[in-house]
């Protein structure tokens, strides 16, 4: 979730602090800064203007009652998406349940809504983590992974050596499996889960 380009507003941390003590005035820089990008996250799913606003506000309201018990909260933007996350399914699962029988269509898309969310958070994350890499990491593992290059190509495009390749590759991968721990399919979870759309790209990531 971006943050305000303002470098003269309150970090989130420290919000988070004057929220925790009961600022209505930390409170009100929070709403500004995420209430219009939570309520384009939530018509993106369920494409009613109205209703978006309706729920990202709901959102806000629990925040504000939360204020005094919201523990160790260290992402603002995250923990605000996860909210709003839970009301667009708890809004979903009420519409079907209110409309098994009538023909109109919330135009909600054909796969599951916490797939496409995991799918966009997964892309979100992917490409913060990409940039937490040392440049010359970063560059060999985009030349191997988003362009298909061999490590002999990527070798010479670098002018190093090839175990020097699979040196960078293989820093990489340890340090995005690190990142990206919450996306990867596990044993447990593999036989129950359907597999998310997304995990294709997760194995051409992660491929030995």
């Amino acid at each position: 979730m971006p943050i305000s380009s303002d470098h003269n507003v309150s970090t989130d941390s420290v919000l988070l602090d004057e929220l925790r003590q009961g600022s209505s005035k930390a409170f009100d820089l929070i709403f500004r800064r995420y209430y219009d990008n939570l309520c384009r996250f939530c018509y993106s799913f369920i494409h009613d203007a109205d209703m978006a606003q309706n729920l990202v506000q709901n959102v806000f309201i629990k925040l504000w009652e939360r204020r005094f018990v919201m523990g160790n909260v260290s992402n603002l933007g995250g923990y605000l998406t996860v909210m709003v996350k839970n009301q667009i399914a708890d809004y979903i699962s009420d519409y079907k349940r209110q409309h098994v029988d009538s023909p109109f269509d919330i135009n909600i898309v054909d796969h599951s809504t916490e797939d496409e969310i995991q799918g966009r958070d997964f892309e979100e994350q992917l490409t913060l983590s990409l940039a937490k890499l040392p440049p010359r990491c970063k560059q060999a593992f985009e030349l191997s992974r988003f362009e298909n290059m061999s490590n002999k190509e990527i070798a010479r495009e670098m002018k190093i050596s090839v175990k020097g390749v699979e040196a960078l590759i293989g820093r990489s991968l340890k340090l995005l499996r690190v990142e990206l721990s919450e996306f990867l399919p596990s044993s447990k979870s593999s036989s129950k889960n359907p597999i998310l759309f997304f995990l294709r790209v997760v194995r051409k990531i992660f491929r030995d």
